[in-house]
């Protein structure tokens, strides 16, 4: 299954499944499904909830 991105719907903060958050304790290839729904935009602090799933070309 191919890996997804997830943008923040606040700052624009772009999860992407295939590189992770590692900085934040989340290893490459972690799906979203899988991050805590503690973990935070690293960027602006918005929660999981306030992310959307993109389409990037």
């Amino acid at each position: 299954m191919p890996y997804k991105k997830w943008r923040c719907l606040i700052c624009d903060y772009v999860y992407d499944e295939e590189a992770g958050a590692p900085q934040d304790g989340i290893p490459p290839g972690t799906r979203w499904a899988d991050v805590p729904e503690t973990w935070t935009c690293p960027d602006c602090g918005a929660s999981k909830a306030d992310f959307q799933m993109v389409e990037i070309d």
